[in-house]
Order: C-alpha cells, then sequence, then structure tokens
C-alpha cells in the first residue's frame, strides 16, 4: 500500500545576495508511516567550485544538526514529526535552506528518501 509524503530538497545558498545554490540533501515526511528523515551529502568539489570561502566543518556540523532534529534530539525532543518537519522547511535566511514542499506517493519512505537522494543530490 502507497502512502503520502512531503520532501523538500535542502539546499546551499552560500552567498544569500546571490541566489546560487547547491543541492545537499533531502527532507522527507510520511506521517502514515511515523517517518521523519533527512539525507544529506556535502560535494566539497561542487562547494568550493562555487564558493571557495565557505565554512565546509560549519556546513557539515548545521547538516548533522538536521539530522538529530529529525531523530528527535535537542529542542526538537518535545515536537511531533509533522511539527518537526515543519519546522524545518519554514523560509529562513541562512545558508542552509529547503526549497519547496513536494509531494508523493510511497510503500517505503527510506527507499523513496534514498531514490530523491541519488535523482536530486549526487
Amino acid at each position: 500500500m502507497r502512502h503520502p509524503f512531503e520532501y523538500a530538497l535542502i539546499r546551499l545558498v552560500p552567498r544569500i545576495e546571490r541566489g546560487e545554490q547547491i543541492n545537499v540533501g533531502v527532507l522527507l515526511y510520511c506521517q502514515q508511516r511515523d517517518f521523519l528523515s533527512a539525507r544529506t551529502h556535502l560535494d566539497v568539489d561542487r562547494v568550493e567550485a562555487l564558493a571557495p570561502d565557505v565554512d565546509l566543518p560549519a556546513v557539515a556540523a548545521v547538516l548533522d544538526s538536521w539530522d538529530r532534529t529529525c531523530s528527535g534530539n535537542g529542542p526538537a525532543t518535545r515536537m511531533r514529526l509533522g511539527e518537526r518537519f515543519h519546522w524545518l522547511v519554514a523560509p529562513r535566511s541562512t545558508m542552509i535552506q529547503t526549497g519547496p514542499v513536494h509531494t508523493g506517493l510511497t510503500a517505503d519512505p527510506a527507499a523513496e528518501l534514498e531514490r530523491l537522494m541519488v535523482a536530486l543530490v549526487r
């Protein structure tokens, strides 16, 4: 049986004023399967080609915090999965942002997340 899910790309926007971005991950939420997860991949060569002055360890630490938020660590402990998802996809003016939320149907949210990573990030 397939269930509806929501997902958004996680983007690195090194210089907000330029609007250039690199897809660095996917965030996926499936309410019926109690699934919320983020997968990230930081392609150092692509980042350095676009913005050689980016603090890569700082970016990696922020991306790691997305995984912790999905699993309910830190301030997100008391939030339900849907609340965490909507908090993460809320618009922000930082170097790490999400794109628009998209929807789909899947029988296996984890496999869908991996498929989206391969198709849209790696």
